[in-house]
């Protein structure tokens, strides 16, 4: 039974900031069947929009299982299949991550992990492949696969939510100013919204958000480039060897991603460019065009987990944020967490939980 009180007229959850994380929370609002208005400003900065929106559940580095990677994987696929069927078209497609071994000692490490007596990844194939042809001079000797990855169509899956969301509910196209936002015990206002409670979804403008700019963020810019080749031989998986190469079709290939925590900004640069050709380049001799070159700023906190819950002291104010790079995966799960703790008053987990930064507020003391 929802502990969430309708009140009549209002809007029962207002959401700032259309990006993976709000298009996922107002999805999954909608879906407990309860109203929302979205309010957003499609020139805003979002990393979401340019995102090769790839989910890995293997962290490579020591070849462990990616966080909640088998809760979070089948809460994936049921949540994305769902809207796919309801907005007749296609998100989500499944995908190996291609992981090349130029060492022996990282190929015996993989097996290890793999083919253990107790394997401790089901998610790495145990097999050792070789002679895999990337383009028409490289030949990938040693490597093998992740399993159960894949990729969101981000773009397609935000613009099609949003023509989703303007045909149910108001739908503000506009940057948001906190100062406009009216505060009650039982509602919200927004100029012409008004609701029963609002939750932030700004990514990393939150900085900017008087209500939550305490939380201690740490974001990352990434830039990516999108090239054209005839000669890459990659169809559906993605290659991976310290940056990824994923195939969009047609001959269309994303290459991803860097990483700077200095400036934040969604202006692509040079160095950002020279840093993935240089790596593209070590991969890929048959001719290319660049397509494009872009940037955005990923919404990480300090401790790299989600954040989201209640305002400590304005119990109808709630923030879903710091997705950051495992957005795609991230969402739909604690999205499901976030609703069913407001209705349903379900503790959300510990390690995602606001209050654990309750002593950043500058109202608590500590």
């Amino acid at each position: 039974m929802s502990h969430l009180k309708k009140n009549k007229g209002l809007i029962d959850f207002l959401i700032v900031g259309q990006g993976m994380a709000g298009s996922v929370l107002a999805l999954t609002f909608i879906k407990a069947g309860y109203s929302v208005g979205i309010i957003d400003q499609p020139s805003l900065s979002s990393s979401s929009k340019i995102a090769a929106g790839i989910w890995n559940p293997v962290v490579f580095k020591r070849l462990t299982k990616s966080w909640m990677a088998d809760a979070l994987i089948p809460e994936l696929f049921k949540f994305y299949q769902s809207w796919e069927r309801v907005m007749q078209t296609q998100f989500i497609q499944e995908r190996h991550i291609i992981k090349s071994f130029s060492e022996e000692q990282e190929k015996n490490h993989w097996l290890k992990k793999s083919q253990g007596h107790e394997p401790d990844n089901d998610f790495l194939d145990p097999h050792i492949y070789h002679d895999l042809p990337i383009d028409e001079h490289y030949l990938l000797k040693n490597y093998s696969f992740v399993n159960q990855a894949g990729s969101l169509n981000a773009s397609h899956f935000l613009k099609e939510t949003r023509s989703f969301l303007k045909s149910q509910c108001d739908v503000l196209e506009e940057t948001f100013d906190h100062k406009t936002l009216q505060l009650s015990a039982d509602s919200v206002t927004y100029k012409s919204l008004k609701a029963t409670n609002i939750v932030f979804c700004e990514g990393h403008l939150i900085a900017t958000n008087p209500y939550f700019n305490w939380i201690p963020m740490k974001p990352a810019k990434g830039e990516t480039l999108t090239i054209y080749s005839e000669h890459i031989k990659l169809e559906k998986d993605i290659f991976n060897k310290g940056f990824f190469i994923m195939p969009l079709g047609k001959n269309l290939f994303k290459i991803g991603a860097t990483y700077e925590w200095d400036v934040l900004d969604d202006i692509p640069t040079q160095e950002g460019k020279d840093e993935l050709l240089n790596k593209l380049n070590s991969v890929i001799t048959s001719p290319y065009r660049i397509e494009s070159h872009e940037a955005g700023v990923r919404p990480s906190v300090i401790d790299r987990r989600p954040v989201i819950g209640k305002h400590p002291r304005h119990t109808n104010l709630f923030l879903f944020n710091g997705l950051g790079t495992k957005a795609v995966m991230l969402a739909p799960y604690f999205a499901k967490q976030l609703v069913d703790s407001i209705l349903h008053n379900k503790p959300v987990d510990e390690d995602v939980d606001l209050n654990r930064f309750k002593n950043y507020h500058p109202g608590t003391s500590s």
